[in-house]
């Protein structure tokens, strides 16, 4: 069964969560919190919490993890993620991230530090075992990436861009401590939903993982992931310029992965897509 810690790792992570900021009070702010639902083929695996902030410029986020459902039965898994930094016009400045999990008796962290897009410190555990396929990661690969948390919030230019093309014409360069891999998107229409938390337009974007460094070529899981069907739809966190993962689908060998919201809260003061 397809676990909480090997879903963590295969998708940027789609949910957010976030704490209060101290910035101006009289910065703009907007805020997401709700839950997302995990299953693949069809069963329910897991369930996740978020929260997102955003404060002027300034973000600060968390998610968590943890079965449900048939999950209870194969999984033990459970962590936690959290990262803050800036919006500098349509580009996420990440300045922390850290993440921690447990799964089948082994403990995961991860904690980096960042600025200007660079990871510039990472500690990581466990880590990977010596072997001689694995692409290296350097100091090359950390420049101009950012950590799986961040890469969820997808800001655009301008508000009159948020429903079209330009949202899903991005490439999220992603370290998540072990590997460094980018997710292209590109546009494939828009969706009405509703029901959820949120009623209105949802950008459906194609996406593909592309391994950079820290994999084995070798291994049918990196070859599997490099060429799956994969599927974003973003809907505005409550600023008609900023988008997050709504719904993220990937086709596995055991079944269509599904992390979809089944309830959300968004509070987005001044705009008018805000829940109701």
């Amino acid at each position: 069964m397809f676990g909480l810690t090997s879903l963590g790792r295969l998708i940027a992570l789609p949910m957010l969560a976030g704490a209060l900021l101290v910035t101006p009070a009289a910065a703009k702010k907007s805020s997401v919190g709700g839950q997302y639902s995990i299953s693949i083929a069809g069963f329910k695996i897991g369930k996740g919490t978020l929260s997102l902030v955003m404060q002027g410029n300034a973000y600060s986020a968390k998610v968590s993890l943890a079965p449900a459902g048939i999950g209870t039965l194969f999984s033990t898994g459970k962590g936690g993620a959290e990262a803050s930094g800036w919006l500098v016009g349509s580009k996420v400045v990440p300045s922390r991230y850290r993440m921690a999990s447990r799964a089948s008796n082994l403990d995961f962290y991860v904690n980096l530090k960042q600025g200007s897009r660079n990871i510039r410190s990472a500690e990581v555990a466990p880590n990977f075992k010596p072997n001689p396929e694995r692409i290296k990661v350097t100091n090359r690969h950390k420049r101009n990436a950012i950590d799986p948390l961040s890469a969820a919030l997808m800001p655009v230019r301008s508000s009159k861009d948020s429903l079209g093309p330009k949202a899903c014409s991005r490439k999220l360069p992603i370290f998540d401590g072990w590997t460094r891999f980018d997710i292209k998107l590109s546009y494939q229409g828009t969706k009405e939903v509703s029901g959820r938390g949120y009623d209105g337009p949802v950008v459906v974007c194609k996406a593909r993982w592309v391994p950079v460094a820290g994999h084995r070529p070798s291994k049918a899981s990196v070859k599997y992931m490099a060429r799956a069907n994969m599927e974003v739809w973003i809907a505005p966190m409550g600023r008609d310029n900023v988008l997050i993962p709504y719904r993220i689908s990937i086709d596995t060998k055991n079944g269509r992965l599904l992390v979809e919201a089944s309830k959300l809260n968004i509070d987005g003061a001044g705009s008018d897509r805000a829940s109701r």
